[in-house]
């Protein structure tokens, strides 16, 4: 039996990238190579995730892979982030050039720099085409040629170079190489006006392209700015500036006001206003006292925070966020490859059906000139540019992505948004996720002559040295100092509650099999919701009512969904009967199912795969450790950031960094729109293209109205892929 191998997954960060079709290149290039299993370029974070084989290639055969097509390889040290230097985990290999026009500064745009360089062209060409006739009628002419070959190589060196360097490496049939066919042959046959406008359109288009992907840059650089620089560690010298990464886990730091919190961890004096809009997308505040927690990439605004550290700062909230949005395009939508793959294969068809349209017609066509046919052709090639599909697809994702998480909404990847618009049904967890889960005395009825206030004592007293978070919400109503001396002979009764001795009375405190078990006399069994129930030297005392309470946007959220056309909303829960029915009733569900355990849930949510179909997709919400499977079996899993397990975050195919159950439909709706702005640039560039194809091909739309078209398109596109930012 041969033994799969063992793959090993790589990130390198690749500059010189300028647009969606250097993706295309890298990604084909290295899918070619022995060893190599799968390659996610992005050009937006300019990072390549690569799965490899280490028995049959090397880290270094893939950068010089890389390098040989003309970028620049930048690969991972083997050592941690070090806040002093933004580039210090990575090592620089090899570099040149790649053919492209960003030679400006290792791929850098510079709007400035582009604009004087069209300004120029413009000029040339402005005042070549004003004196066309007079120079035409110069000897040879030398004027006309000076001046158009001019604008020419001025606006179209990089695309003339890299379609150059790609015929040599046998890589055909890019938008270079159909730019460079197209304008050559119209130059051939002494169209020069035509080709300089050519070369001068696509090199506005690539400069609103490169515009584009530059914004995209600057809005992660700008999420990278949250990244914290240092940490106030105390120490026995003081307070002392270091690295966050050589805080431990228990350490204490000082956050001073205007600082932000470099490490998740726990307040331990002081109380603030904090700025949490980095990580939940909220803009209003929230107040910090003593007991709550704070999170690395909050904003301390107003007073001393004093923090216990609670989690190292590899493991801490800000660095996943940073490490879940910049490695959010490695998983590509199948929209994405599609386009990818009919670009590959698109490109090639167009170059032989223009071969076919110079060539043949005049061989059978009466009256029919090859002059006439070639113009043609070239009218086709410069129409058929894959520019606008390739350009703004990858845009229209990235948006979405970027869209959402300025929203506190995380996607790991744009399949994610193609799977979400699509969910029919959705369930939820209940602790946590649409309640708060923390436990609250709402309710205490007393019986036998006993007072709330004596039946809330003796429960909190009786409760002492449970570590049920029931038992902490009856303290916590209590709410003074409990005499430890009273209380004697505890013992927990599995299942049921507790039995001990307060002072000289026989207490039990617990659920209603408890009272029956023990044969005490009460008749108060169908309460609906968490009860607790107490018996005093074996009469019965009371009850008490604990809820856990809904979270404020839980129904508007059910509401929202129902409103959005999912069919089914549902809660699955591993709480008791009663209580999971009224928190359905209140909420608004359309079913539940209570009283569940993990495999439980997770038949629940295979159940309703079944019921939707294969063209519905399923989603599931939760925040516990025990929701990571269930997470991991539906369509479309989804994890509370805020106070969820890291097990249901790892897991999970989108997480909400706010714990907001009225995040889901917000998700939702970022990713029906992205998926609408995709599709509506493809069926709009595509019909756009078939139309000036046809016209091309019987002579009705000539080399301008192609280049307008073609630019106009991409152009169009790409305004309407970053919509979805909006």
């Amino acid at each position: 039996m041969t033994q799969a191998p063992s793959l090993k997954t790589q990130q390198m960060q690749v500059g010189g990238m300028d647009c969606p079709s250097c993706e295309r290149k890298i990604e084909t290039a290295l899918q070619k190579l022995a060893g190599v299993d799968e390659v996610a370029v992005d050009v937006a974070t300019e990072r390549m995730t690569i799965s490899y084989d280490p028995q049959q290639i090397d880290e270094q055969a893939i950068a010089d892979r890389v390098i040989s097509l003309g970028y620049t390889v930048v690969t991972p040290k083997p050592k941690s982030y070090t806040p002093d230097d933004d580039d210090s985990d990575y090592t620089t290999a090899h570099s040149h050039n790649d053919g492209h026009d960003h030679s400006h500064g290792n791929g850098e745009f510079d709007l400035k720099r582009e604009g004087l360089l069209i300004a120029t062209v413009v000029v040339l060409f402005v005042l070549g085409s004003v004196f066309e006739e007079t120079l035409h009628n110069t000897p040879f002419s030398i004027a006309e040629y000076a001046v158009f070959i001019s604008a020419y190589l001025l606006s179209g060196w990089g695309v003339l170079t890299s379609a150059g360097r790609n015929i040599l490496k046998g890589q055909l049939f890019d938008e270079n190489f159909l730019m460079t066919v197209a304008t050559l042959g119209a130059i051939a046959i002494h169209q020069l006006p035509e080709a300089v406008g050519v070369m001068l359109f696509f090199k506005v288009g690539e400069t609103f392209q490169e515009s584009a992907v530059s914004r995209s840059r600057r809005s992660i650089a700008s999420l990278l700015e949250i990244r914290p620089d240092s940490a106030n560690l105390k120490t026995a010298n003081g307070l002392q500036s270091v690295s966050p990464e050589a805080v431990k886990v228990g350490d204490t730091i000082v956050i001073k006001p205007g600082e932000k919190v470099p490490l998740d961890g726990d307040v331990i004096e002081g109380s603030s206003q904090v700025d949490t809009a980095a990580l939940t997308g909220e803009s209003v505040p929230r107040t910090i006292k003593a007991g709550e927690q704070v999170l690395a990439g909050m904003i301390n605004q107003s007073g001393l925070l004093t923090v216990k550290v609670t989690k190292l700062f590899g493991e801490s909230s800000i660095v996943r966020i940073l490490e879940l949005v910049e490695n959010a395009s490695s998983k590509k939508a199948e929209t994405q490859k599609f386009i990818t793959r009919f670009a590959q294969r698109y490109t090639p068809i167009v170059v032989f059906l223009s071969l076919a349209v110079a060539l043949l017609p005049p061989l059978f066509l009466p009256g029919a000139t090859h002059a006439e046919w070639v113009y043609r052709a070239l009218v086709l090639l410069v129409i058929s540019c894959p520019c606008g599909l390739v350009i703004s697809i990858p845009l229209g994702y990235f948006g979405g992505i970027g869209g959402a998480a300025k929203r506190g909404i995380l996607v790991k990847g744009s399949t994610f948004l193609d799977t979400l618009a699509a969910v029919k049904a959705i369930a939820f967890d209940k602790t946590g996720t649409l309640t708060k889960g923390v436990f609250k005395v709402t309710e205490i009825v007393p019986y036998s002559g006993f007072t709330e206030a004596e039946v809330l004592q003796i429960a909190a007293e009786a409760e002492l040295n449970s570590n049920h978070p029931i038992a902490k919400s009856i303290r916590d109503a209590y709410g003074k100092p409990i005499d430890e001396s009273l209380i004697s002979d505890y013992k927990e009764i599995s299942a049921h509650g507790i039995q001990t001795k307060i002072g000289n009375r026989d207490v039990l405190a617990g659920n209603d099999r408890l009272m029956h078990l023990e044969n005490i006399d009460h008749d108060t069994c169908n309460v609906e919701g968490t009860v607790v129930h107490l018996a005093v030297d074996r009469r019965y005392a009371g009850y008490i009512v604990i809820a856990d309470e809904p979270k404020p946007d839980a129904v508007a959220a059910v509401r929202s969904l129902k409103a959005l056309g999912v069919e089914t909303v549902m809660m699955l829960t591993g709480d008791s009967e009663a209580v999971a029915r009224r928190v359905a009733k209140d909420l608004g569900v359309d079913s539940y199912q209570a009283e569940l355990l993990p495999e439980d849930k997770v038949t629940a949510i295979e159940t309703l795969l079944k019921q939707v179909g294969p063209k519905g997709k399923v989603a599931f919400v939760g925040d516990g450790i025990n929701d990571a499977p269930v997470i991991a079996r539906a369509d479309v899993g989804m994890a509370m950031g805020g106070l969820g397990s890291d097990a249901a975050i790892e897991t999970a195919d989108i997480v909400i960094m706010t714990d907001a159950p009225s995040k889901v439909a917000e998700a939702i709706q970022v990713a029906r729109k992205t998926h609408s702005i995709v599709w509506q640039n493809i069926i709009f560039a595509m019909t756009i293209k078939a139309i000036f194809i046809v016209l091309g091909i019987f002579g009705i739309a000539t080399m301008w109205e192609a280049v307008f078209a073609d630019v106009g398109v991409a152009l169009l596109a790409i305004l309407n892929a970053t919509r979805v930012l909006k």
